[in-house]
């Protein structure tokens, strides 16, 4: 039955690409970084160039450039389809697209120049961090008001992690950046010390508790039944899943600074609080396989719901690996180690990069009118190239990792340090090189993703949003 609904896609759309373009952007940049530590003279001793002022970009650019402009895609796509309207304002959304890549032009330009708050994650001067408090504002004010003018009682769970995720980063953005200004480009924490670096990782890890996973999970619960054609699981498990996370993740963030001057109880409750996250993050892992009961062949043929499966697996991975490493036993090993870089990028590019990835796939023809992608030769030519890279990465890693962990405390019977620094760095070379080729691979599926999505959005025909909504609890 037709609705008689009349969607704006054209944001979408906007945000779609943008995507695809930051993610091209933000992933070459890891990949030259990733040369760098293995070839240090690729920095060709230009200051713009050094690792010190493009790692903060690479960063910036895959989290907020690719990672939050795919949420803004699907946030806008997802609040229309499951509430049966428009939009709450086309000129306020249209508004967080342009407000949203000004915020990023301007990152690209100011962080090589070296302006940097020097906080990880929240690293922009303070007039493109009041530029991200407006745009995001307004894009709560979109979100929200949609929400609010819903035709359907009902509001999906998909809204609730959206929703969730909008309002957390707006606290942990306005509270990290409270800064004094001093000059255009400079300003100073309004905290110090150790006080300072708690705030800095309540920040940090909650950035990936809300950006990287809440935002995320929205996805899953909207893309995975719809791309399989199957209700959700679980419903019920699915509000559980929210909740239980939502209250959660707050508290983990001392983990990030066990054996420093943060006091010890508040690094046993960071501990205590991350092991207790397993419980929500699994099942919701279970919840999003599970959805396949039924369809599983879908797989064989499907490569969009390998990318939407196969992401789960990797969240149950990181989201294992995270609670471990968090325990002070292990943490002793893996602190300051590769083990942390495996980790995050088992989560970065295993869960965040194949749902945004197969989430977008999903969208793109919709919204070019067209019934499929260019090519699904492709699509899963881009799944295998980049699951093959991923793999290299994180394994190159995570030995890397542990042997770093366990040369920097090998001791002589005289309580002497076994190995230099110097010998851990040269026993890590080769790993870095595996690392480099790993991250090459990623980024070449990235590629294969843009030229799919160009050759499948250069002869857009007029789309049709006047098409009921379904919800995936009924798909």
């Amino acid at each position: 039955m037709d609705t008689g609904l009349n969607y704006n896609y054209k944001i979408v759309r906007q945000f779609t690409i943008a995507t695809v373009v930051w993610g091209v952007i933000g992933m070459l940049m890891g990949v030259v970084i990733a040369a760098q530590l293995a070839w240090p003279s690729l920095n060709f001793d230009t200051p713009w160039l050094t690792y010190g002022r493009l790692r903060p970009l690479h960063t910036n650019a895959v989290i907020f450039a690719f990672g939050i402009c795919g949420l803004f895609a699907t946030s806008y796509y997802v609040v229309q389809r499951t509430c049966q309207v428009r939009l709450f304002s086309d000129k306020l959304s249209a508004f967080t697209f342009w407000g949203w890549q000004a915020v990023l032009v301007g990152a690209t330009i100011s962080l090589p120049m070296g302006f940097t708050r020097g906080k990880e994650y929240a690293e922009l001067e303070w007039p493109i961090a009041i530029l991200i408090t407006v745009v995001w504002v307004a894009y709560a004010v979109v979100f929200f008001g949609t929400i609010l003018k819903r035709k359907v009682k009902h509001i999906y769970v998909a809204n609730w992690f959206f929703g969730g995720y909008i309002l957390a980063v707006a606290v942990l953005h306005i509270v990290n950046g409270m800064a004094i200004p001093v000059s255009a480009m400079k300003s100073y924490s309004v905290y110090s010390g150790v006080q300072d670096a708690m705030i800095q990782w309540w920040y940090g890890h909650n950035a990936v508790g809300f950006i990287l996973t809440a935002g995320y999970l929205g996805m899953v619960y909207y893309f995975i039944p719809k791309q399989a054609e199957r209700p959700v699981y679980s419903y019920r498990l699915s509000i559980v899943h929210f909740w239980a996370l939502i209250f959660t993740y707050m508290w983990a963030g001392p983990h990030h600074l066990h054996y420093t001057a943060l006091p010890d109880w508040t690094q046993s409750i960071g501990m205590v609080f991350s092991l207790i996250l397993l419980a929500p993050s699994w099942g919701g892992m279970i919840n999003g396989i599970m959805t396949l009961s039924g369809a599983w062949h879908k797989l064989r043929s499907d490569p969009i719901l390998k990318f939407l499966i196969v992401s789960l697996s990797f969240y149950g991975m990181a989201t294992f690996e995270g609670p471990m490493m968090s325990i002070k036993t292990i943490n002793s090993l893996s602190h300051y180690t590769d083990w942390g870089i495996a980790h995050v990028h088992a989560g970065a590019l295993g869960w965040v990069g194949f749902i945004t990835m197969g989430s977008i796939y999903y969208l793109v023809p919709r919204l070019a009118g067209k019934t499929a992608m260019y090519s699904t030769r492709l699509i899963d030519l881009h799944f295998w190239v980049a699951t093959i890279g991923i793999v290299l990465y994180i394994a190159s890693m995570w030995i890397a990792g542990v042997m770093q962990g366990l040369m920097w405390r090998a001791v002589n019977p005289d309580g002497t340090l076994t190995y230099t620094f110097v010998e851990g760095v040269k026993a890590t070379y080769p790993y870095y090189v595996i690392r480099f080729g790993g991250g090459l691979l990623y980024l070449s599926g990235m590629l294969v993703m843009a030229y799919n999505t160009w050759m499948t959005m250069r002869d857009t025909v007029s789309v049709d949003a006047r098409i009921p909504a379904i919800n995936p609890i009924h798909a």
